[in-house]
């Protein structure tokens, strides 16, 4: 299916079910199809998941080095249409040191602010190192725009793989997963993490205050909390507790399964965007957000999306 936007046409990879042209509703609030009317967005940002670029041969479905050609195209699509900023999601790259200097630079040229989340494949030095790296303000924190306050997570705070063994927070980690595992519970996985209890009350706090500014949040992470998954963070229902207690939380982006996911639970969208590394296919996004509904439009494999606002 071609989709007309302005002077661009853009090949869009649907569903056999939007492909007909029907409407179909994911969870009841969320539809396939974009609303209609002249509003105009009150904001509009790109998100781009799991580039996992890496110069390493194909594996299964994992196109590494096509993350290059990907990402180019990306760029070009979210200045043209000048999005007031970018994130990336996580796994800028797959593994090596060295794929920082090849892929940071073509991210680079994106125009406008752009944001990093920390993924569980960027880590080959510990989170300080990559912190730097990715000139970040730290490896969780928070920004506005206009009357939005976006909430980045770092759901590799607690982990086996970004943290140096022996420390503090590795031991944490190591309890954490071994508590899971002996429960045989399916986001046992070493390539998961989980939030300490320190991020967790900061996380509480800016959520606090957020409502007192009457300020609505989009909270972006790397790794989902639900629906129940193998790629779930580790103590995913205390995240969920705290977004639900906010009561000013609109949704949760994430990336790290590749397949994508979708979940609306007491008010709150959870969005899994599809890895851009996977298939030959690319998938990048850009997020519309308007006063009453927020519109994701899908790029490649990445379908589009209307999330109404409760």
């Amino acid at each position: 299916m071609f989709k007309k936007k302005g002077t661009e046409i853009k090949l869009k990879c649907l569903t056999a079910v939007a492909a007909l042209g029907m409407v179909f509703t994911v969870g009841n609030p969320a539809t396939s199809a974009f609303a209609k009317g002249e509003e105009q967005p009150k904001l509009e940002f790109g998100l781009i998941p799991d580039i996992q670029y890496c110069d390493c041969d194909t594996s299964g479905v994992r196109h590494y080095r096509q993350s290059v050609d990907k990402l180019k195209e990306a760029v070009q699509t979210l200045n043209q249409e000048d999005v007031d900023f970018t994130v990336q999601t996580g796994d800028i790259i797959d593994r090596n040191l060295s794929s920082f200097s090849t892929i940071l630079p073509i991210f680079n040229t994106i125009e406008g602010p752009k944001y990093h989340v920390l993924g569980n494949h960027d880590f080959p030095v510990p989170t300080d190192e990559v912190v730097d790296i990715l000139d970040m303000p730290n490896q969780y924190y928070d920004f506005k725009y206009k009357n939005w306050r976006f909430v980045v997570l770092d759901t590799n705070d607690l982990s086996l793989y970004a943290n140096p063994v022996g420390s503090e927070k590795y031991k944490e980690a190591q309890a954490m997963y071994e508590s899971l595992a002996n429960k045989n519970e399916i986001n046992a996985q070493t390539w998961n993490g989980g939030v300490s209890d320190e991020q967790l009350t900061w996380l509480r706090g800016v959520l606090d205050k957020a409502a007192q500014r009457q300020e609505k949040v989009i909270v972006l992470s790397h790794m989902p909390v639900t629906p129940e998954n193998e790629h779930n963070v580790w103590n995913d229902e205390a995240v969920i507790s705290e977004l639900e207690a906010a009561g000013n939380v609109v949704a949760y982006f994430n990336g790290h399964n590749h397949a994508g996911n979708y979940a609306y639970k007491n008010g709150i969208h959870f969005v899994n965007f599809q890895g851009m590394v996977d298939t030959e296919i690319n998938s990048y996004s850009i997020v519309r957000v308007y006063k009453d509904h927020i519109e994701i439009d899908g790029y490649g494999r990445e379908q589009d999306r209307v999330l109404k606002i409760q």
